[in-house]
């Protein structure tokens, strides 16, 4: 079966995700302990994110990751990339692009 209208995917940062939004890890940056600490929590390529919420002042973020919540800063965010899934609300408010 084939969709008429697939969800429009786009790279981004973890970081960049809106709540509810879904993403596939792509790749996992930053060097030595860092990146080895973001890989032990469970932030592997191929892993399937969501954004649940934001701290008041943006940091840090919530994700939704393999059945548990996450909390990390938004800075180890940033060095997270997604295959974000834009979904039909996320386009009528951009007006279909991203911002």
């Amino acid at each position: 079966m084939l969709l008429q209208n697939p969800p429009e995917r786009l790279f981004m940062k973890l970081s960049e995700l809106s709540i509810g939004q879904t993403g596939i890890i792509t790749a996992v940056g930053g060097e030595g302990n860092l990146r080895c600490r973001l890989l032990d929590m469970g932030l592997i390529p191929k892993t399937c994110v969501k954004l649940v919420k934001r701290a008041p002042m943006g940091d840090p973020i919530e994700i939704r990751l393999r059945g548990y919540e996450l909390t990390i800063r938004v800075e180890e965010a940033e060095r997270v990339e997604v295959l974000a899934e834009q979904s039909a609300d996320s386009k009528i408010a951009t007006g279909g692009t991203k911002k």
